[in-house]
């Protein structure tokens, strides 16, 4: 069976998370990247390939960067490496609730330009042979205009090649000028987009404070096809096939660390339904992957226990 081929764009950073006061460990991490790692973890048992579009330098870090996902089965054949360039860095301080603060310097990262190099028209040329383009707000936010028009203008032309767009809105507001700004170029993504994954809080800034089935009609009038709403540990809705639908999530005794949650859940959301899954069946596995995440310090969760996998997926739509 031909492989299912899902490209995910963005960021990886070189992440430092805080272990105790004055220790820290040092890993790889971004939106995207995590959301490509857990695609990645399904393909295990599925007819599926995971790409990874960003931008790097020949550095050390970017080197071992790179080994990072391969190891995951994430590909690297779409990662621009440009001489002289770095990638960003962020840290991580956790609160005892398991919530982040999150410290960046990312300013000169290669990132940046991804879609501005000598080598980047090819790049875009290759998203055309993929079944699915998936990316989120901070890769939007985090590219300069140039690249963001560049990108902007081929998601269009091959969703109209019937190419899938998946967008998780993961609003930063330090990222943006304005929400005005964000809220404009986001209304491009609704429009292409297939899924459209969101927060409550989300919703309340970039559409008008919109609230329940209103965040689900709102974006069906902007022009997306299907919306997921979250809302942390409670029920999430969907919008698909004409119909509302509500799951809850899953019940978790203790949180250690909510990074990543939202990425894991969008991973198995979105190759749950584009291997056929439905809605309902799709949301509750990917609630008990987010669940399994915030159990562990980190973006990436220990692999042998995972509690979803393609298999599962697999199950559902036969």
């Amino acid at each position: 069976m031909k492989p299912v081929k899902i490209a995910l764009i963005g960021e990886c950073m070189i992440e430092l998370q805080e272990i105790s006061p004055g220790v820290t460990n040092q890993t790889f991490g971004g939106d995207t990247l995590n959301t490509a790692i857990y695609c990645a973890r399904l393909a295990h048992d599925l007819p599926l390939k995971i790409d990874y579009v960003t931008a790097l330098g020949t550095d050390t870090f970017s080197e071992r960067m790179v080994r990072f996902w391969e190891r995951e089965g994430v590909g690297s054949s779409l990662v621009l490496r440009q001489p002289g360039e770095t990638p960003g860095l962020y840290y991580i301080e956790l609160e005892e609730s398991g919530e982040r603060i999150f410290h960046y310097w990312r300013s000169t990262a290669a990132a940046k330009k991804c879609f501005e190099y000598a080598d980047s028209g090819q790049v875009l040329d290759a998203l055309s042979g993929y079944d699915g383009i998936y990316l989120s707000g901070i890769s939007l936010a985090i590219f300069t205009p140039e690249s963001r028009r560049r990108l902007l203008d081929r998601l269009q032309e091959i969703s109209g090649q019937g190419v899938s767009i998946y967008f998780d809105c993961n609003y930063r507001p330090h990222l943006w000028a304005s929400s005005k700004e964000a809220g404009e170029l986001y209304r491009q993504l609704y429009r292409l987009s297939d899924i459209v994954f969101l927060t409550t809080e989300e919703a309340d800034v970039l559409l008008n404070g919109a609230q329940g089935s209103g965040v689900h009609d709102t974006l069906r009038d902007l022009g997306c096809r299907e919306s997921v709403l979250k809302d942390g540990d409670r029920p999430c809705t969907i919008f698909a096939g004409g119909e509302l639908i509500e799951v809850p999530a899953e019940t978790v005794a203790k949180v250690i660390d909510t990074t990543a949650a939202g990425d894991s859940f969008s991973a198995v959301y979105l190759v749950s339904r584009k291997f056929g899954c439905p809605p309902e069946k799709a949301a509750q596995m990917a609630h008990k992957t987010a669940a399994y995440v915030v159990c562990h310090k980190g973006a990436v969760a220990p692999l042998e226990k995972m509690v979803i996998t393609g298999k599962d997926i697999a199950k559902c739509s036969s």
